[in-house]
């Protein structure tokens, strides 16, 4: 596994260095994800809306696996930081072990207790009800890789090395991007062929990923389960979890809420939420950059490379998310006619955009916040930030649809994500910023 030693050399160019391959694969899975969407989207509202209803309990089980990823992440940067190369090996090993025990389990909830998820939605569409429960069912194997996946980028990224998770990230891309017409269309599979495109997209990653990185991605055969390890993954990892978790039944719930406005308001914020994935692109990137680029300087004591890595990916965020605001504001039909053509939809997804155009910057400080928070091993203050705050969408939303319909819906997530960003900044300048402002650089 190369490594990349984050803890020396301007920082301005350590972090674009280590956030360019993230960004980049970002924009791929965005092109890919954009490509998907007209295929399926072509098939009508019904199929969009059975894909975004089954998305929210795929985007459940990454929130739950997160845990994993983010506690061995923490701690395999800090000891690449601290050169200490017997506890990297030993947590990468513990999060294997935990990553094959909730990979199963999840894949045969999914399963079993599939149609018992989709129905607790409210859909009265019959036809979209039996297509979300077969996409979510073929999920089922894609979360068992993708959580492994989820993983192995993680510590990719601790060690600074994704070069090589952007050239497999491109190579599972082109895979789908051809396997997806062929399944949907020409197999006439429809949404199931979407799904069974997308898990061998799924396998191929996670072979190229295990084959890359198969020098530090063992087991520990003399402590397969090393208790101490295992509590430390999750002690940290759960947090940002539960904040992950919360996210995605917050969202569940305004599904719900949604749903009762018809499937044209299912499919449009599904639609929303594919656009609105272009800010990711970015602060996506920084978000990781600054996650590893943290991790080893903390574990280096280099504080104050830390509080200038902020300042500096804080600048190249803002500047993008309020580029992405105007466009969302100003020509949001463009944005979601390369999706859908009912009118309808159109409107209500134009509109969802324009609302939450208003929150782009917020989130995208919130979302960079969290990686320095989560690099220095304080996951609990980004988790308890998003649970409080992500918790009052449901209250706001079931007032605000009373005077604004389905937009209340949306204005309630852009307000949240507001009051988010702006706690989040106050943080980091009250725990990080003051504490280590005047440290040395060792």
């Amino acid at each position: 596994m190369k490594k990349v030693d984050l803890t020396e050399g301007k920082v301005l160019s350590v972090l674009i260095k280590l956030a360019l391959p993230i960004m980049a694969s970002s924009f791929l899975q965005f092109a890919y994800n954009i490509l998907d969407m007209i295929w399926v989207g072509n098939l009508g509202s019904n199929v969009v809306a059975a894909i975004g209803s089954s998305s929210f309990f795929v985007s459940l089980g990454y929130s739950i696996s997160a845990f994993i990823a983010i506690g061995a992440g923490i701690k395999v940067s800090h000891g690449i930081g601290e050169k200490n190369n017997k506890q990297v090996k030993e947590y990468i090993s513990s999060g294997i072990i935990l990553t094959l025990f909730l990979g199963i389990i999840y894949s045969i909830i999914i399963i079993v207790f599939g149609k018992n998820f989709i129905g607790f939605l409210n859909i009265e569409n019959s036809i979209v009800k039996s297509e979300a429960y077969k996409y979510l069912v073929i999920n089922a194997p894609i979360l068992f890789f993708s959580f492994f996946n989820t993983l192995f980028i993680r510590i990719f990224n601790s060690f600074g090395n994704n070069k090589s998770v952007l050239i497999i990230n491109i190579i599972g891309i082109i895979i789908n991007s051809i396997l997806d017409p062929i399944f949907i269309y020409i197999l006439k599979l429809g949404v199931s062929g979407a799904a069974l495109s997308s898990l061998v997209g799924a396998f191929i990653v996670f072979v190229s990923l295990l084959y890359k990185g198969r020098s530090v991605f063992t087991i520990d055969k003399e402590n397969i389960l090393d208790y101490a390890k295992l509590k430390e993954i999750t002690r940290l990892g759960i947090p940002m979890s539960l904040q992950r978790v919360l996210f995605t039944i917050i969202n569940i719930l305004l599904a719900r809420i949604v749903g009762s406005f018809g499937s044209d308001a299912i499919a449009a914020q599904k639609i929303g939420l594919q656009i609105e994935s272009i800010v990711y692109m970015v602060v996506g990137g920084l978000n990781g950059a600054i996650t590893g680029f943290v991790g080893q300087n903390f574990g280096a004591k280099k504080y104050k490379r830390i509080n200038e890595g902020y300042n500096k990916a804080i600048g190249i965020g803002i500047i993008y998310a309020l580029f992405v605001t105007i466009t969302f504001i100003f020509i949001p039909e463009f944005l979601v006619k390369l999706f859908i053509r009912e009118e309808n939809t159109i409107n209500i997804a134009s509109s969802y955009l324009r609302i939450l155009g208003v929150s782009q910057i917020f989130a995208t400080v919130e979302m960079i916040s969290n990686g320095v928070f989560t690099g220095v091993g304080l996951p609990k203050i980004p988790a308890a930030i998003s649970i409080i705050y992500t918790s009052l969408r449901i209250p706001m939303a079931l007032i605000l649809i009373r005077f604004f319909d389905v937009n209340g819906i949306w204005a309630a997530i852009t307000i949240s994500s507001i009051m988010k960003g702006t706690t989040s900044y106050g943080i980091y300048k009250h725990k990080i910023w003051r504490k280590y402002k005047d440290a040395r650089i060792n």
